[in-house]
């Protein structure tokens, strides 16, 4: 009996015990991420063949890149510049520029369409969207870049595929039909502060571009003909 009593009150004060013990407050749930909504444009990305098409025509490409769990060489001045898992280039801004690698070599006459397909994580400020570049015979200029013909830039959890049609580039004339492309700059944004997800960047062939400018008519000499000779004077009648 005695021991029953004991059990009794031990279990007794442990009823007590929880009583008196503080409601631990609930843990609010994560967040779950909000999906992406796509943009549609003429320009889409196959997910089941892994390319580009145009109409849904598959775009031929001289570079691709899908960033699949690495940077591809892609590097930022000041920005972070990551592998997404699963999802491409994670880009946090605190500069604008973003440059492809060096030497790609890429015929621009051949390929003259630049694909971006972006997804914006966080809201920022002061959108650029330009594309510069390097040949060999210059540096990134103002004088040679391209601006967006498809696409926009991306809201907040928007996914939007930018197109750059560089036969009808925004300054510097037929440079890049003419050019071997050497490396590409894309500047984001002009403010820090946004998130981005790049999932693919591409240089493709475009059936619709402008054809290249024809070359100038080679200057021929001139040909001037001889002088004709002076006619000889009649020698003068003697008296």
């Amino acid at each position: 009996m005695k021991l029953l009593s004991w059990i009794g009150l031990a279990a007794a004060g442990l009823v007590l015990v929880a009583c008196n013990k503080p409601a631990q407050e609930a843990k609010p749930a994560p967040a779950a991420a909000v999906a992406a909504v796509e943009k549609a444009g003429p320009v889409a990305w196959n997910a089941a063949t892994g390319r580009f098409e145009l109409n849904g025509k598959p775009l031929r490409t001289a570079k691709l890149w899908t960033f699949d769990g690495s940077t591809e060489g892609f590097t930022g001045v000041k920005s972070q510049v990551t592998p997404a898992p699963g999802e491409g280039l994670a880009v946090t801004i605190a500069d604008p520029s973003l440059r492809s690698p060096k030497g790609l070599a890429v015929p621009g006459g051949q390929y003259s369409m630049v694909i971006v397909r972006i997804t914006r994580l966080a809201a920022g400020e002061a959108w650029d969207g330009a594309l510069y570049y390097t040949t060999p015979a210059h540096q990134e200029s103002i004088d040679f870049l391209g601006k967006t013909t498809g696409g926009a830039k991306p809201g907040l959890n928007e996914t939007v595929t930018l197109v750059y049609d560089m036969s009808r580039q925004a300054t510097g004339g037929g440079d890049w039909l003419g050019s071997v492309i050497d490396q590409l700059r894309f500047d984001i944004e002009d403010k820090p502060g946004g998130k981005f997800v790049i999932h693919q960047v591409a240089i493709a062939e475009n059936p619709d571009a402008a054809p290249p400018p024809e070359p100038a008519p080679e200057a021929k000499p001139e040909v001037v003909a001889p002088a004709a000779p002076a006619a000889a004077k009649p020698a003068p009648k003697k008296p």
